[in-house]
């Protein structure tokens, strides 16, 4: 007897090809027939009717920080509300292992001040009953999930758990550094690590402000690491870098060299992240130029690429707003949000906090970042560029025209910027919320992002799923592709074959995964059946389900009928089940996946 059918429904396989009408059979966790002609009439235990819906592979998604949600979360939300049935981790190179019993302080420094995860909540939440990294993984492997998930080994825990305080200092590895590295970062490939990420960008500091422990890492140090793939049939490597942003003139050529100098000595697929920066707004095409010149000589160099703005979303109760460093704002911020935004419409208090300055924010050493000191310094040009975002019913707007913006709206109301975005904060019972792109909105459209897209480079990531948990939830970016690009843009689609070939085969290979992302007998039954009438974001907001009470942002999509993973349900119309048939997908021979 078959475990379940899927009925009728319009199937988008994953290889780019065209939909078709079709039954799909699964058994086993495993897809046994896809039947276009006529119908599966053998017994099944259930029959899932998907006539007019989508029928996909579930989404495989490469660029998120789940690190250490993954240990006191079984459900890898909000992800799995966005048909993701399969989530990378380790991202960035940062992370929870290898680590030294006592240090751990450093390590929840790093992950709050590049990720923007509430150290509190860390602290609290991550359980450290490992050291080397095969005891993190078994640690987690040992919990339930819904997806299944995969890690990365960071190279910031890597190098502290060789140097310790050398590393913290960023002194250069020795050679003996080096090698201890590499002897542990091999471990972890062997026991069925995906791979190893690095990160070199001045963006990411710890919550103390100091710089990653990595970041000028040599290139000894990165071409030793990437040693530790050799004779591996598995593995890949993922990297963010700032190039040429704050290292002159000739930083761009010296980093990209760095980069495949590094792919080299890996011998594996690459990735780095793609964006167009603000400042550096042409980087980006010359990112394109350099990854289609190495790819011409063979090296396998890929793009992570986000279908929409990278930046964030600002609210009363939010980890930022422009106001919260101002006299006025703090005698009223401990108040429930309700009493908090009524407090503020006091006119009295919104002249005298109009009235006053900030204090600065910044230069603390405190977790706080130090983006709002920019905006209020640049912000009558900057609020051009800020947006509001749909609160309540509203669907959220990621492409709004700039005559939308703050800075039109203050122009047509003869107002100063701050009153325009202090009366919008504190309308109503105080949610609503301000959307800031910062990357990939320089010309006030997503036209760059669709070239973007369109590269035959380019992989679907940067979510950054788990991580900036107060001020962003592009979780939901699998959802904006099918939206926005497949569904609603008035122009410059894309296909839904090829979008959710972006989703599905496109990364699976990219991460060695053969046995799933498309939909054909013998793959593993990861599905997803979605109604495109009905599919839609959700409206971020916020909620306080981390470990202390921290706050996150949560957004769940609409419009799933049904996510499964290995056959089983783990959401049916935006509701989860009890099914937790998610594992760690450990790569490699000696471990039975690739």
């Amino acid at each position: 007897m078959l475990d379940r059918v899927f009925e009728g429904g319009t199937v988008v396989d994953g290889t780019g090809a065209e939909p078709f009408t079709a039954d799909v059979a699964v058994l086993g966790g495993r897809i046994v027939e896809v039947r276009r002609e006529g119908r599966i009439t053998d017994a099944a235990r259930e029959r899932i009717r998907a006539d007019g819906a989508w029928v996909t592979p579930g989404f495989v998604d490469i660029h998120t920080h789940y690190d250490g949600q993954a240990s006191w979360d079984e459900t890898f939300s909000p992800s799995v509300h966005h048909g993701v049935t399969t989530v990378v981790m380790g991202n960035c190179g940062v992370g929870f292992a290898p680590h030294v019993p006592g240090r751990e302080a450093e390590l929840i420094a790093l992950m709050e001040g590049v990720e923007d995860i509430p150290g509190v909540a860390l602290l609290e939440g991550v359980k450290f009953n490992w050291q080397s990294f095969p005891q993190y993984m078994d640690a987690l492997d040992a919990m339930p999930h819904t997806l299944d998930f995969l890690v990365q080994v960071p190279h910031d825990p890597l190098r502290m758990a060789v140097m310790q305080d050398r590393a913290l200092a960023q002194e250069p590895a020795t050679e003996a550094d080096i090698a201890a590295m590499r002897t542990l970062l091999r471990e972890a490939l062997e026991a069925g690590a995906a791979g190893f990420s690095s990160g070199r960008t001045d963006n990411h500091r710890t919550s103390r402000g100091t710089a990653t422990p990595a970041s000028e890492a040599s290139e000894a140090e990165l071409v030793g690491l990437g040693e530790a793939f050799r004779g591996l049939g598995h593995g890949v490597v993922q990297m963010v870098n700032d190039f040429d942003v704050l290292r002159g003139p000739d930083g761009f050529d010296a980093e990209f060299d760095l980069v495949e100098t590094l792919a080299r000595a890996a011998g594996r697929p690459l990735s780095m992240s793609w964006m167009q920066r603000d400042p550096g707004g042409e980087q980006w095409k010359r990112m394109r130029e350099r990854v289609d010149a190495a790819a011409a000589q063979g090296l396998p160099l890929f793009l992570q690429t986000a279908p929409r703005g990278i930046g964030v979303i600002s609210g009363l109760d939010a980890a930022t707003h422009i106001f919260m460093g101002f006299p006025g704002y703090k005698e009223v911020a401990q108040l429930p949000l309700a009493e908090r935004a009524a407090a503020l419409r006091e006119p009295a208090r919104r002249a005298r906090v109009l009235a006053e300055k900030s204090e600065q924010l910044s230069g603390d050493g405190s977790s706080v970042p130090p983006l709002v000191d920019l905006l209020l310094a640049r912000i009558e040009m900057i609020a051009w560029r800020m947006f509001p975002l749909g609160a309540g019913s509203e669907r959220p707007n990621y492409e709004p025209s700039l005559a939308h913006s703050f800075g039109a709206m203050a122009k047509q109301r003869g107002l100063q910027v701050l009153e325009v975005l202090y009366d919008h904060l504190s309308a109503g019972d105080g949610s609503q919320l301000i959307y800031f792109p910062i990357f990939n909105y320089n010309e006030g459209t997503l036209e760059v992002v669709r070239q973007m897209l369109g590269h035959p480079r380019a992989l679907f990531g940067l979510s950054d799923a788990g991580a900036h948990v107060g001020t962003i939830c592009d979780a939901s970016c699998t959802t904006f592709l099918l939206t926005h690009w497949v569904r609603d843009r008035a122009t410059g689609r894309l296909s839904l074959p090829a979008a959710v070939q972006m989703l599905t085969s496109r990364n699976a290979q990219f991460m060695g995964l053969a046995d799933r992302g498309r939909i054909e007998a013998g793959q593993r039954a990861d599905l997803n059946v979605i109604d495109p009438a009905r599919l839609a974001g959700g409206t971020p907001r916020l909620v306080r389900d981390l470990p202390a009470g921290g706050r996150r942002f949560l957004q769940v999509g609409e419009g799933y009928v049904g996510t499964w993973v290995a056959g089983q349900a783990v959401l049916r119309e935006g509701a989860l089940s009890e099914a937790r048939p998610g594992r760690l997908v450990r790569m490699g021979r000696r471990c039975g996946r690739g």
